[in-house]
């Protein structure tokens, strides 16, 4: 049985963007690109700083996200931070897989919504996939519904934030994904999920050699 990210358009997509974001992350190592100037920039002038650069998930991440979806099987899933599209494409893979469901992105970038919006057209994918382009925090309180899926990929400083702003959607069972856990500004945001009290049970997963995703269960 093949699934939609094994479809040719969506494979070799991926495939595209994977190598592309591997190139521009080389180039950033060896010291060709320098966004030290950004340390005190606000949201809108970062997202607007990596307009051409891919934020992305790993593969492995992807594939695990994919996975994710495919069991829960969420009615509605959440996307703060979609970048140029990659970990969208896996989100609304498995919801087309899953045959019901649908997927909500957020966006600062206005050139990153207006790519990422051709790439899912091109892949078949837009149907599933609504972008709320501008600041999550806004875009997202207008939300309606329940939520049944969130995966956290945006500014670091709005992980507690957005899911706050959330929670009140947030059905028991409900998994928060959240991205670069192992990046020190993120303290906050684990310190918030590990608390008993704020009602997640909380794992950590390898998501790179230096880098983790924290996946969070609603209780």
């Amino acid at each position: 049985m093949t699934t939609t990210l094994a479809n040719p358009k969506v494979a070799a997509a991926l495939d595209r963007m994977f190598a592309e974001s591997a190139e521009q992350f080389a180039a950033m190592r060896d010291g060709s690109t320098d966004f030290s100037r950004l340390a005190s920039a606000t949201a809108q002038e970062r997202a607007d700083a990596f307009s051409d650069y891919y934020l992305p998930v790993t593969q492995d991440a992807g594939r695990l996200l994919y996975s994710l979806v495919r069991a829960a099987r969420p009615a509605t899933v959440v996307e703060f931070g979609m970048s140029l599209g990659i970990s969208a494409i896996h989100l609304a893979s498995a919801v087309r897989d899953n045959g019901s469901g649908r997927v909500v992105t957020t966006e600062l970038s206005a050139a990153k919504v207006a790519a990422a919006k051709k790439t899912f057209a091109e892949v078949g994918l837009d149907d599933l996939i609504e972008v709320l382009e501008g600041d999550a925090v806004a875009t997202l309180e207008k939300l309606s519904g329940p939520v049944d899926f969130v995966l956290l990929d945006g500014w670091k400083e709005l992980y507690v934030p957005v899911l706050k702003l959330l929670e009140p959607r947030l059905s028991p069972g409900t998994l928060v994904v959240a991205d670069n856990t192992s990046m020190a500004e993120l303290a906050p945001y684990l310190e918030y999920v590990r608390e008993p009290a704020n009602g997640y049970v909380s794992v950590n997963f390898p998501a790179r050699d230096a880098d983790s995703m924290e996946i969070s269960c609603r209780v």
